[in-house]
């Protein structure tokens, strides 16, 4: 593929339990300010602006009216997507490839500590037959989790491992919410909310922001030394209801992933990409997922992470900055995957970076169990 969007900006704010110290438009005006100020630009230069945000989370219809002055979108096109950041990627991509923008926007928030997480996440489901059996994400993630790891014999000691590795690269992280050292009996003997997912085993509540600017060919090879080209990207959609899908078979994120693989040459992703940044709300779904994107085969996502190819100084770390388990909100995880894989390949990771990294993978999830799934490639 000849790469035709580049990634010239990123921001990101600290992920915390809790950011009532300060406005959600105090929030994204800092994320968007320090990502023009990455891409040497300022909101005059702006063509058109993506954000994305949850009514529901943000306690209020039409949230993203509030965030009008500090995107800089008064006068300009703004789109909405509501849904995860790395959807709204796409959504600002398309702006630039239709010819329609050079310079686009992309800004993602989110308050967890505002709503209750599972509550607010019940409403996802069909309101008539789902709603009243009480299933949200976690309970949902636990009838996933439980066909995955009874179809292919996964221990929970293994999943604990996925939450001990994430936990541990956090510590090389300064915008992580949750870093320290932590061991499986730990994990293990955390309280259990959902058999088998335990407290350990689920991303903690966040709050927090982040953006990156896009530019079109021309003016991200005249605004940016090293810019981060699009090389690949591919988003698919499942069934809404459960009972529609088969919730280990992944077809979403397969198509998802072949396609962004197509786009950017890729044949074989463990030994092509360097890193990969995985949006994994629990700590089964990073096993899961980096099967289903192809790391490995079927079933093997416990042992390739035993084996230590997805760990730091393994052959593809898989979530140096400690993924989602070391705090991210729901709609920000994607678009922060997606800010860490640039990053990676700009040099910048600092004590969290992959020698040598050329080539990443953001991932983004949406909706239950994976029912949309977004795959990115970016390089140098």
């Amino acid at each position: 593929m000849n790469p035709h969007v580049a990634v010239i900006g990123v921001s990101q704010t600290r992920f915390e339990a809790d950011k009532g110290y300060e406005a959600i438009i105090e929030t994204v005006f800092k994320v968007v300010r320090e990502a023009m100020r990455d891409a040497g630009i300022n909101r005059d230069d702006l063509d058109s602006i993506v954000t994305s945000s949850v009514d529901l989370w943000d306690g209020r219809t039409a949230s993203n009216q509030m965030l009008t002055d500090v995107v800089g979108s008064i006068m300009k096109p703004e789109s909405r997507v509501a849904g995860d950041g790395l959807g709204a990627v796409f959504q600002g991509m398309m702006a630039i490839l239709a010819g329609a923008s050079e310079i686009t926007l992309v800004v993602s928030q989110c308050r967890g500590s505002m709503g209750d997480h599972y509550e607010i996440s019940n409403w996802v489901f069909d309101p008539i037959y789902q709603q009243t059996l009480g299933l949200d994400y976690l309970s949902a993630g636990a009838l996933q989790a439980n066909h995955y790891m009874k179809q292919f014999g996964i221990s929970q000691k293994e999943c604990a491992r996925v939450v001990v590795k994430n936990l541990r690269d956090a510590q090389n992280n300064p915008y992580a919410q949750v870093a320290r050292e932590a061991t499986v009996a730990e994990v293990m003997d955390s309280p259990m909310w959902a058999y088998p997912i335990k407290e350990m085993d689920a991303a903690p509540i966040s709050d927090g922001a982040c953006a990156i600017i896009l530019a079109s060919q021309e003016e991200g090879k005249a605004l940016s030394k090293n810019p981060v080209w699009i090389l690949g990207a591919g988003s698919c959609l499942d069934s809404h209801y459960l009972g529609d899908r088969d919730l280990t078979g992944g077809d979403a994120l397969i198509r998802a992933s072949e396609k962004a693989y197509a786009m950017a040459g890729i044949r074989d992703p463990l030994k092509e990409l360097d890193v990969a940044e995985v949006s994994a709300a629990f700590s089964y779904q990073e096993l899961l997922w980096t099967e289903l994107m192809g790391f490995c085969g079927r079933g093997e996502g416990a042992k390739i992470l035993q084996e230590g190819v997805t760990s730091m100084g393994g052959v593809l770390p898989v979530n140096p900055s400690g993924g989602m388990i070391a705090g991210n909100p729901v709609t920000v995880a994607g678009l922060t995957r997606l800010v860490e894989a640039v990053l990676q390949v700009r040099g910048e990771g600092e004590a969290r970076q992959v020698r040598g990294a050329r080539r990443a993978l953001a991932h983004g999830t949406t909706g239950c169990c994976g029912q949309g799934q977004y795959v990115m490639i970016v390089g140098n």
